[in-house]
């Protein structure tokens, strides 16, 4: 069978539990936050997915709060969707809720078959001269 549409679009507009958040006390420093037990489903297989995530970001005016961050990774466990779609997700989640100056969210999955996998995605999105294949 091979991968369709639904494959590539499962899991990006899924509903998860919100990020909240609490106002920042001061300027230009930066919060790392490392999940190393990060779990989800591959969409086409149904095999479980592990890896560890880390979100870097500097704060504007409120910063994550991680109990709500934790709910948020634990509504992943079985929810079917691609690393690249994983992370591309939680940063714009991550962005959506704190506003923050910058951030950067690094997936790094464990191997399967051999292959290891590390997707990042930051923001603001670099802005791209690649010119279509």
């Amino acid at each position: 069978m091979d991968y369709t549409a639904a494959h590539a679009q499962s899991g990006i507009k899924s509903k998860l539990p919100k990020i909240e958040v609490w106002p920042n006390q001061f300027p230009n420093y930066e919060i790392t936050i490392v999940n190393t037990e990060y779990t989800s489903v591959c969409p086409k297989t149904g095999l479980p997915d592990h890896g560890t995530i880390t979100i870097h970001y500097v704060p504007h005016k409120h910063c994550v709060e991680l109990k709500s961050l934790r709910e948020y990774f634990l509504a992943y466990r079985n929810l079917g969707i691609f690393y690249e779609n994983a992370i591309n997700k939680i940063l714009g989640d991550v962005v959506a809720a704190c506003k923050p100056r910058r951030a950067r969210v690094r997936g790094e999955f464990t191997t399967r078959g051999g292959m290891h996998s590390i997707v990042e995605a930051s923001f603001p999105r670099p802005t791209s001269t690649r010119k279509p294949l």
